[in-house]
């Protein structure tokens, strides 16, 4: 309760005694996930305040069904590429498939990767970080919601609880190139092979665990050495934990796992997707490449197909 007291001394026209359940309701949830917005722009170059403002519309400030039972704050849909859990309710039709979450952070990754990875977003990583009137208008016009008056309330609530002061925070600059990630790291949508947890690392990076193991994501201007220096791990083991041979080529967005990778993943399987390869499965479960072939007795490069599966453990 005293965070939130401090919380409100920072909205003029909001006072504690005048606030209204709604707005009580929206600085408690830019108080709980006010940081992770600020990560994920810092990782993907979001706006923390676009972020923040559609969660609050889309989960009525985390109230609504869909947030409290299915831990869905974007309102996102299943989609033909979404093979997580799901959660059923009535929408613009009866019966609408939406994602469901194991709790709010995944929901806040999986809004990340569902603009940073779809072309018709792609224009708005050109606007300046700070541009939240350009992103609002942006995504009502690649199509992320129906209502006429999306922008406009979008820019509403940033405007009215001053969420711009989040797209302010004391950072280089320097992000991850969301909309050219690596070929060998691109997210997957099941529920397995997102990151568990994530919390500041050195420097600009982002510290994240799969499989109960650490590893980082690469951002614009990375070397080898220099998450070497960052991490304190030996460049040579940095290539032996990652399954790489010396001077691969380290790209913005890439995985790097800080620690040796498993044996064994945390799930028993895994059913192929298109443009899979054995080396992106690999990084994305935490298991090591060559146990990954022996475990499905297959010859180190061997190819994969979509719809094959493979044993993790």
């Amino acid at each position: 309760m005293r965070k939130l007291l401090f919380f409100l001394v920072l909205l003029p026209g909001i006072g504690y005694c005048q606030k209204t359940d709604y707005d009580a309701a929206v600085i408690k949830y830019i108080v709980t996930y006010s940081q992770i917005a600020i990560q994920e722009m810092k990782v993907y170059r979001i706006p923390a305040s676009i972020t923040l403002a559609q969660g609050i519309f889309e989960s009525n400030a985390g109230r609504s069904k869909l947030a409290v039972e299915a831990n869905n704050h974007f309102g996102i849909k299943c989609h033909k590429d979404w093979n997580g859990d799901t959660f059923i309710q009535d929408d613009e039709t009866k019966n609408e498939c939406f994602r469901k979450y194991d709790n709010p952070d995944e929901s806040f990754r999986d809004h990340s990767w569902f603009l940073t990875q779809r072309d018709r977003y792609k224009s708005l990583f050109s606007l300046d970080i700070k541009d939240y009137k350009g992103w609002a208008l942006g995504l009502k016009v690649a199509g992320y919601a129906t209502n006429p008056k999306y922008p406009e309330l979008l820019i509403k609530a940033i405007e009215t609880y001053e969420l711009f002061k989040f797209d302010d925070q004391e950072y280089s600059g320097t992000f991850s190139d969301s909309t050219r990630l690596s070929q060998d790291s691109l997210p997957s949508n099941r529920k397995t092979n997102k990151f568990d947890e994530l919390f500041p690392g050195p420097g600009q990076h982002i510290i994240y665990t799969i499989n109960n193991l650490k590893l980082t994501m690469a951002v614009k201007g990375d070397t080898w050495n220099e998450i070497s220096r960052l991490f304190k791990v030996p460049v040579r083991k940095l290539y032996k934990y990652n399954d790489l041979k010396k001077g691969a080529k380290l790209v913005s967005g890439q995985l790097v796992y800080i620690e040796k990778k498993r044996r064994n993943g945390a799930t028993s399987c895994h059913i192929i997707k298109p443009g899979e390869t054995m080396y992106t499965i690999s990084q994305l479960n935490g298991i090591q490449l060559k146990r990954l072939y022996k475990l499905n007795d297959m010859k180190p490069g061997k190819s994969v197909r979509p719809g094959q599966k493979l044993f993790l453990r």
